[in-house]
């Protein structure tokens, strides 16, 4: 694994991950977003892997692209067409390789978390922040729009907040990020490792099959129209009771014991 993206596994089968590259704000480099792939793609198919907890080293959560490859990049005939596709490309990648990642992933932010670093913490299915954390996306400010963390911004907090989140490039402190949704809370920098651990474990304690089945119905039934998204849904719910640890579940509640689960 590569220095610049740290990985922990422990007992509980969490799997911290640790942007480590502050001298660059833990920038969304092709070296970055190489390392976020793979350990995706590598986490989502590890069955000792139950959740994933995306944290940072240094004062900056993410910085988001790297400013001086992007500009680097212009320097072919196309102006940097091909290079701005292919790093674009590959960043959307990973963004949906969190989403599509069976595993719940949990941000942990401390610091900024600026353009596509912002758009890092909406892809996670949950975030917890440091009070000192801010949020922006401000490419309006040096002359480009944030259309990709728009995406995912879009898909976490309503219109008119993202809208002005994304029009303005205005930094968005911790709690005011938790009022419009894009974190579930702030709390105390001190208390930020202890605050994401217990939720962290809270979640590894459920059957992994009923994780991943709720992860993907969820993200699914979002995109679909009223009346398509509950017949969705309701094919998924019929083929979850059908599962062992929906049976052994159900079973333990009515026994009143704790269920044993087989993730299956």
């Amino acid at each position: 694994m590569s220095s610049i993206l740290l990985r922990d596994l422990d007992a509980d089968g969490i799997l911290r991950l640790t942007l480590n590259d502050p001298a660059r704000r833990n920038a969304l480099s092709e070296a970055m977003l190489t390392a976020l792939g793979e350990v995706f793609a590598d986490a989502g198919a590890d069955p000792a892997v139950r959740v994933v907890v995306l944290a940072a080293d240094g004062p900056a959560f993410c910085a988001g692209h790297d400013l001086k490859e992007m500009t680097a990049g212009r320097a072919g005939d196309d102006r940097g067409r091909a290079y701005f596709t292919r790093i674009l490309t590959q960043c959307s990648a990973v963004m949906q390789s969190i989403v599509d990642c069976p595993k719940p992933v949990i941000a942990e932010v401390t610091g900024i978390a600026t353009a596509a670093g912002c758009q890092l913490v909406a892809s996670c299915d949950l975030a917890i922040a440091a009070e000192s954390a801010k949020f922006s996306t401000p490419g309006v400010h040096i002359g480009l729009f944030c259309s990709t963390p728009m995406v995912a911004l879009s898909r976490n907090v309503a219109n008119k907040h993202a809208m002005e989140m994304l029009l303005t490039g205005d930094m968005t402190p911790a709690e005011r990020a938790a009022e419009i949704g894009l974190v579930n809370r702030a709390v105390p920098a001190t208390d930020l490792r202890n605050a994401v651990m217990e939720m962290a474990r809270k979640i590894a304690s459920k059957s992994s099959m009923t994780l991943a089945t709720g992860k993907r119905a969820y993200y699914a039934q979002a995109e679909m129209p009223l009346a398509e998204a509950y017949a969705f849904a309701s094919k998924v719910m019929v083929d979850n009771m059908l599962a062992r640890d929906a049976e052994e579940g159900i079973g333990a509640f009515i026994e009143k014991r704790a269920p044993q689960w087989q993730d299956a």
